[in-house]
């Protein structure tokens, strides 16, 4: 048996493979002073060159067989354990090895085990986008009214933002810059509200005087005046061949623009003045929100008459103008308190249950949901006049866009939905890049087609 003293009797068994017997076994150790290997007996292992740590490794590793899924992992944990490679390290060794680097460096290379051990098709965790929080392009905005109640800004599918600036009406066309002026005759009644139909192509202009104007902006010329208000037009919404005005006088108007005696819904429920309306997606369910405090929900399909609301929320605690339509899942909806709420609240509007809020720290005056992902971009006032960025349902906060110097009281959507265009009063409009574009879900052509066949096919009167 070839071993030397003090050696452990696992590796003098290994070591009794030999096929030449000998008598005795030498009990002479080399001293301290003897660096090199000796060369009387060959097959005397050095036990200076050898790492028991490997030997037991490639002694034991094979007992019992891991499973296919498992190999590479042992493989990798071998390697990044030991210094040499342990497969390729042999149990005895009979030379010199070169001097390995001090310290514990062995032990910093474990952090990259897992990455060693990822396997193909297994999900590869996202990185947080970076969101700039500068604007990437400004615009002066002249006389722009600094009233929280009222909505002067709306971006169409055809990249044309429509905005008002006190009497006047401008169309500025996002992909080549130019300019237009709508001939708006208001005899100077301010403008205050304005809304895009789904094709881009009729603007409807609430006023001062208590109407809506129906507008062909490619043609440049008014179409038809709504009327039935007794106060002005705070805000709009459009539904197909419908658009709702809420107003001043606390009520809600529907018109169906294909007919003579256009008006054909009363909705009553708001005992201040109207400031926020929203449609659903799906365009079954009308949420109106009001200097109030209240949050009202209608069911709108069919709507005929007086209509009463399906809930009449009163969570908020200040007035309710900042509302949006979650586009992933049907029945949310998110609302906006001001300055003595600063609440954001989300609602299951077919139960009426409000399933999650979070305190914004100040007054909400708008708000959008990103058309590709579950997030919102909110607007806000009084101290940082900044735009904040949501994640939904966690609710972080992931960005906060500065720049301007007043509230930020009107916000629009991009028709790519990347973009998103403030107004304030500092008397700016600014452009920012917040949400991400996922080309799978860019498409909403056919919503469009829909919307512009309903509208481009009838006779407005």
């Amino acid at each position: 048996i070839f071993f030397r003293l003090g050696q452990p009797a696992s590796l003098a068994r290994v070591c009794s493979m030999s096929t030449t017997p000998v008598k005795s076994v030498t009990n002479t150790t080399p001293g301290k002073h003897q660096k090199d290997t000796p060369k009387a007996d060959r097959f005397i292992p050095n036990r200076v060159a050898m790492d028991l740590d490997i030997s037991n490794y490639n002694l034991v590793c094979k007992e019992n067989i891991p499973q296919d899924q498992r190999t590479e992992y042992s493989r990798n944990l071998a390697k990044q354990l030991f210094t040499d490679t342990a497969e390729d390290n042999k149990v005895l060794a009979f030379k010199q090895k070169p001097p390995t680097p001090m310290g514990n460096a062995h032990l910093n290379t474990l952090r990259f085990l897992h990455q060693h051990n990822k396997k193909e098709g297994q999900p590869k965790v996202k990185t947080t986008r970076v969101i700039p929080t500068t604007a990437e392009k400004i615009l002066d905005a002249p006389d722009m009214v600094d009233d929280y109640y009222l909505n002067l800004l709306d971006w169409c599918y055809t990249n044309v933002i429509a905005v008002a600036l006190n009497t006047s009406l401008y169309l500025w066309n996002a992909g080549t810059g130019d300019v237009n002026r709508l001939p708006i005759e208001t005899d100077e009644v301010p403008i205050t509200s304005v809304s895009w139909a789904g094709d881009g192509n009729i603007l409807a202009v609430g006023t001062d005087d208590c109407t809506v104007q129906l507008w062909d902006c490619a043609r440049q010329r008014k179409m038809r005046t709504l009327r039935g208000h007794s106060a002005r037009v705070s805000c709009l919404a459009w539904n197909n061949h419908v658009v709702s005005s809420g107003s001043r006088d606390t009520m809600v108007l529907s018109h169906d623009v294909r007919i003579r005696d256009s008006k054909i819904a009363t909705l009553g429920c708001h005992t201040q003045e109207v400031c926020g309306l929203k449609y659903s997606p799906d365009g079954m369910q009308l949420a109106s929100g009001g200097n109030d405090n209240k949050l009202c929900i209608w069911d709108v399909a069919g709507a005929r008459g007086t209509v009463s609301p399906r809930f009449e929320l009163t969570a908020h605690t200040a007035a309710v103008k900042a509302l949006g339509w979650a586009p992933f899942q049907k029945n949310l909806l998110a609302s906006g308190g001001g300055t003595q709420d600063r609440t954001i609240r989300f609602w299951n509007t077919s139960t009426g249950e409000c399933v999650n809020s979070i305190d914004a720290g100040s007054q909400v005056c708008s708000l959008l949901w990103s058309r590709h992902s579950r997030e919102l971009v909110t607007s806000h006032g009084f101290t940082d006049f900044q735009l904040s960025v949501w994640k939904y349902p966690s609710l972080v906060r992931i960005a906060d866009l500065k720049g301007h110097e007043s509230r930020v009281l009107y916000t629009a959507l991009s028709p790519d939905g990347k973009t998103v265009v403030s107004a304030a009063g500092d008397e700016t409009i600014r452009f920012w890049k917040v949400f991400d574009q996922e080309p799978k879900k860019i498409s909403t052509k056919r919503d469009r087609d829909e919307m512009s066949t309903s509208l481009r096919g009838i006779n407005i009167r």
